[in-house]
């Protein structure tokens, strides 16, 4: 719980200030600015998924490891990084002409600079994840993202564009690795194991394999988007997801980072392991839920107040990501469960029956428009939580009906909130007032409701909380 409390307050304050500042350049900045980054995001973010190799992973859920092991990942990931890079400098031309945006190049070649800034941090971070030292992340990421926050903002006033939003993000990483390096006693040493290196590379490949499928799967529709529709379209897509994804990262992030690690200590106790993945399941959904369904019902003010009526179109994007969402705790805390259980191979086999069915529906959805695409991405979600909690009614006896049976009370509590919330819309009030009477009443049927009804969820966070107090 600690672990969580500081990881939670490290999402938090790095989310807060990225939001903040997302407002402010939104409003500086055209939706096309963020159009043309999200185009060459999409190349990074897969990327990025090489740089980790799923050597990471292994590291953290190996029991033995020690400095060889760690050593021996850094320089792999550092070396495969900068080749990496080197790729991406000379394909820049290429995807630049796939954009029809020669633009493109230089931006490219520049953002793709955190795929090398990211090789010296990767390994860092899983040290810091397997010794539980999370309260490390919260100061490497807040100055991270505090020292991008005030270049991208000066830049932006002054008139730079989109290299204002590029810059922004190569600030984060070097700042944020720089800390992590200050901070973080491990320092890798001059050693290199191939034989430790094959072994690990056993169990992370497959991890590597299924996170790349997750990954492209995630950002081929932004490529389709910007492709077959435009920047602008994409810039709405995108703006749609930002808002229930940061309150996502900061939850689920939060709990399943140190969730993951905290399984692999545990791996030989499986009646434990349930225990702490059940447990995460109906906490994580039960805080989730009232934030996602409040955040959809009462999307339109918040989109008009926040970010101007220029961004309105991104409202039903939002909504439908909202419910997408709100089901993640699923996702992963059955995912983790089964890679802490060492079984990798099952990982990557539910990966790939995932992944068929989505680009089944994305191929079928998207000639009709990106609503439609979006709208498939909600309906494969569903799916994949039925696929992804199979596994462990073998594993952990713990399967999907057991799982909704934790987690629909809150989850009903939380859209009959929504409802009544919604209905406040009606005395046509001002759109802060309104904002304002709705987070409060929201706030107060939920809570009651908890307790009125008895959620397990509710009164395991009220112990905690009156624990603390009591120390």
């Amino acid at each position: 719980m600690s672990n969580i409390v500081w990881r939670f307050a490290e999402r938090c304050g790095a989310q807060g200030v990225s939001f903040i500042v997302s407002i402010v350049l939104a409003r500086l900045l055209d939706p096309e600015a963020y159009g043309t980054v999200a185009l060459v995001t999409v190349f990074t973010t897969v990327l990025q998924v090489f740089i980790d190799s799923g050597l990471g992973n292994a590291l953290i859920q190996k029991k033995d490891a020690d400095d060889v092991d760690f050593s021996t990942v850094f320089y792999f990931n550092f070396v495969v990084c900068c080749l990496l890079y080197v790729a991406m400098y000379f394909m820049s031309p290429v995807i630049a002409s796939f954009y029809g945006d020669e633009s493109l190049v230089n931006i490219i070649r520049v953002l793709c600079l955190t795929l090398v800034i990211s090789g010296l941090k990767n390994v860092q971070q899983a040290y810091v994840s397997r010794t539980l030292q999370f309260k490390k992340f919260f100061f490497s990421s807040l100055a991270g993202t505090i020292g991008s926050a005030v270049i991208g903002i000066a830049m932006a006033y002054m008139g730079f564009g989109v290299w204002a939003l590029v810059l922004q993000q190569l600030i984060n990483v070097s700042v944020g690795t720089a800390i992590l390096w200050l901070t973080v006693k491990w320092h890798p040493k001059k050693v290199f194991s191939f034989i430790r290196l094959k072994g690990l590379f056993s169990f992370g490949w497959k991890l590597l394999v299924s996170t790349l499928i997750d990954t492209f799967y995630n950002n081929v529709r932004q490529l389709i988007i910007g492709k077959i529709y435009s920047a602008t379209d994409l810039a709405f897509f995108n703006r749609g997801n930002q808002f229930p994804q940061i309150i996502v990262t900061n939850i689920n992030t939060s709990i399943d980072s140190v969730l993951f690690p905290a399984l692999s200590k545990e791996q030989d106790n499986i009646t434990r392991v349930r225990s702490m993945t059940r447990r995460s399941i109906s906490v994580s959904t039960y805080i989730m839920a009232p934030l996602m369904m409040g955040l959809a019902f009462c999307a339109e003010p918040i989109v008009s107040i926040v970010l101007t009526d220029k961004w309105l179109a991104c409202v039903p994007y939002l909504r439908i990501f909202c419910i997408t969402y709100m089901f993640y705790p699923i996702h992963t805390a059955n995912l983790k469960a089964i890679v802490a259980l060492g079984r990798s191979d099952i990982n990557l086999k539910l990966e790939i029956i995932k992944k068929v069915v989505g680009i089944t529906l994305l191929v079928s959805t998207m000639w009709f428009g990106v609503m439609a695409m979006a709208y498939s991405l909600l309906v494969n979600s569903i799916i994949s939580q039925i696929i992804n909690s199979w596994p462990n009614k073998k594993l952990l006896n713990y399967g999907y009906l057991e799982q909704l049976k934790d987690i629909l009370p809150g989850i009903f509590l939380a859209i009959g909130m929504g409802i009544i919330i919604s209905l406040i819309e009606l005395l046509h009030l001002n759109n802060i007032f309104t904002l304002i009477i709705q987070v409060v009443v929201g706030a107060v049927i939920y809570l009651l409701g908890s307790k009125i009804f008895h959620l397990d969820s509710f009164d395991y966070l009220l112990e905690i909380i009156k624990s603390k107090l009591r120390r």
